[in-house]
């Protein structure tokens, strides 16, 4: 029914288009609708300029500094001997990493146990090689040899069944490998136990709901969900860690230090031989930072960001399908 007294109704707001809003008081109703302009950031410009100046007056005096030697650095940068250190070097990476996080994953898993003793044991690792310097450590294993001169297997009480000498055992490449992973295991536990209680507890609690046994809860719940925190954190441990095998320079292991070591100190080549390892650390940083990207966007597939279009995985969903 139309209403027939009283002044007329005000328009919503949402009633009012920005076509049809009333222009402002001495606008030219014929010039459409203001133009926004954006706020000018003198400051942000500036200071922008300024850092790329720098930037451009530090990549001249590096490239026509004519004491860093580039064409000794073109010369020696693929010969035999760095390419052997550099092989030798991503080696060790790759077995530290794997054995580190193998061993911490157990650490881990025995730190959130229901035993006070397991949990008292792991404890008291990661106390130990956390509270150690590297260097320390294996500078220790290099010399265990002096409170373990030989090593042996037999009957407790009884006959020996055979022994080795510590110092044919442990040579320099393979102390180099257990200082590095026990090192590094300690720092992987506490990765992998930040990862695991970040999962929120109620999908372990739906798992168990669902009959679901403590190992495939930990295999198909709790670490896929964890890898999301595990993997920016191992990505710099990973990068530490080829960074860090450079101190087994110290035990005469031939990494890419220690080659370029030996070779600057027949030619005396001191600044561009030690350029030649900062460019191959630099360029297999840069191989294992993208490599991180992709691994980190693989496993953030069930988190939602904003402008992806992705909805968030709930796994509390695919719980029936894993329990089937």
């Amino acid at each position: 029914m139309p209403r027939t007294g009283g002044p007329p109704m005000a328009a919503a707001p949402s009633d009012v288009s920005p076509a049809t809003a009333a222009p402002a008081p001495g606008a030219d109703p014929a010039a459409g609708p203001p133009r926004i302009v954006p706020r000018r950031r003198v400051g942000r410009r500036v200071s922008a300029a300024a850092a790329l100046l720098v930037f451009a007056l530090a990549v001249r005096s590096v490239l026509r500094n004519d004491a860093f030697q580039w064409d000794v650095v073109g010369r020696y940068f693929t010969t035999s001997a760095v390419l052997h250190g550099l092989l030798l070097t991503l080696w060790l990476t790759a077995v530290v990493m794997v054995l580190g996080f193998l061993s911490g994953t157990v650490l881990a898993v025995m730190r959130l146990s229901d035993s006070p003793v397991l949990r008292t044991l792991s404890w008291g690792y990661v106390w130990i090689f956390r509270s150690t310097p590297l260097l320390v450590q294996l500078l220790f294993w290099f010399n265990i040899g002096a409170l373990y001169p030989t090593l042996g297997l037999g009957i407790p009480y009884g006959p020996e069944l055979f022994s080795v000498r510590t110092v044919n055992l442990l040579g320099p490449t393979l102390t180099a490998v257990i200082g590095l992973t026990l090192h590094e295991s300690a720092y992987a536990a506490e990765v992998v136990r930040g990862g695991i209680l970040s999962v929120d507890p109620g999908q372990t609690e739906a798992a168990q709901a669902l009959g679901l046994s403590g190992w495939r809860t930990l295999r198909r719940i709790v670490v896929p969900q964890a890898m999301r925190s595990i993997v920016p954190t191992a990505g710099n441990m990973l990068i530490g860690t080829l960074k860090g095998t450079s101190i087994v320079s110290v035990l005469a292991v031939h990494d890419l230090l220690y080659s370029v070591q030996l070779v600057y100190n027949q030619n005396y080549q001191v600044i561009p031989l030690l350029l030649v390892a900062t460019l191959w650390y630099a360029a297999v940083t840069t191989v294992l930072s993208a490599g991180q990207y992709y691994v980190e966007r693989h496993y953030a597939r069930g988190a939602s960001r904003a402008g992806t279009g992705r909805k968030p995985f709930h796994f509390t969903k695919r719980l029936y399908m894993y329990g089937g």
